[in-house]
Formats: C-alpha cells, structure tokens, sequence
C-alpha cells in the first residue's frame, strides 16, 4: 500500500565515470548557485536601509503639534481612562496668557507620560483622543533603554518636532481615522 506519492524508484544501474567523481551533482550545485546571483537579495542593510513596518505597527508614541506649532492635547484624560494598562499620566494646567503660540486650547498637558513598561501598543490611546493629539507612529520604534528611569517617556521625548514631522511614505497606506495629517484635515 503506498501512502504518498514521493517515493522514489531506485535503479541499480552502473554509474559512469562522471558521476563517480560527482561532476553532474558539482554542475548542478552550481547552477543554483549562480541562479541565485541574479536574484533580488531578501535581505537589506541594516541599519543603513530600513524596511518599511506595515500598516498595522504601533511603535513610538508622538503627542502631536497642529500646522502652528502648538500642542494638541488639552489633558482631558481619555487616552488615560482608555488605556487598558493604565500606562498613561498626566497633570493638566491652565494655559497663560502669552503661552498661545505653545498650547491650543485654554487647558493643556503640563505633564505627560507613558510608562513604557507597562504599554502593551493597542492603540487605544489613539483612538481615544478627541483631538488627535496622540498616535502610535508606524514607522519607528520606542528606543531601547537600559536604565529604570528611561522607561517614563515625559513631554520631551513625545511631543513631536516641528522640523522632523512624522508623514507616511507609502503612498499605498491610506492614514488610520485617527491619525492627523499636515494637510490640516485633522485641526
């Protein structure tokens, strides 16, 4: 009874000089050899080139700035309420006048911060903000860090730089609903 149909019929067949010296397995080593030379290489040089993520990455936190430079968040807290693992804190405060050009709206974030060891990157944060101000970026992840107290990310290391702003270079991944864009869609 013969169960698959990979078996192999085996000849008792003398060999020839040549296969005795293994020249047609050496010939046809070689030829995948060198089928191989011509192919697209599945590897890239890391770190000087980097593969694009996906769509669906959650990587490094952004608190976002509108079109004027001035931070979104208002403190209302939802990003922390929705946060399953209660990574998120922050301390609201009222906006001063001449601080117009630093914050949106009349209350904003004096202190924000993501514990990272506690984030699981669901999303949940993103998708709870009512003013955009917080997303996941796609394409980059939260830096290592060694020390204990790296791991609370505070303003510094969220809100976003004006001069190096995050934008999808993939022009096949149509932006998350909750994602701003510099177009000014999202203010």
């Amino acid at each position: 009874m013969q169960l698959t149909n990979r078996s192999k019929q085996v000849s008792n067949k003398e060999m020839t000089l040549a296969e005795k010296m293994y020249l047609p397995a050496i010939a046809q080593g070689l030829a995948i050899t060198f089928s191989h030379l011509f192919k697209k290489r599945p590897t890239i040089q890391y770190p000087e080139v980097k593969r694009y993520l996906g769509p669906v990455f959650r990587g490094h936190h952004v608190l976002k700035r509108d079109e004027e430079g001035r931070e979104r968040c208002t403190a209302c807290g939802l990003c922390a309420v929705a946060c399953p693992a209660e990574a998120i804190s922050m301390v609201a405060a009222e906006r001063q006048k001449g601080e117009e050009h630093l914050y949106r709206e009349e209350k904003y974030a004096a202190v924000y911060e993501i514990n990272m060891l506690r984030c699981i990157f669901c999303g949940l944060c993103e998708e709870a903000c009512p003013k955009q101000a917080v997303y996941l970026r796609h394409d980059k992840f939260v830096p290592v860090f060694t020390e204990r107290e790296d791991v609370i990310f505070g303003k510094n290391k969220l809100v976003e730089d004006v001069n190096n702003r995050y934008v999808r270079n993939n022009p096949e991944v149509k932006a998350t609903p909750t994602e701003p864009t510099l177009s000014g869609a999202a203010t």
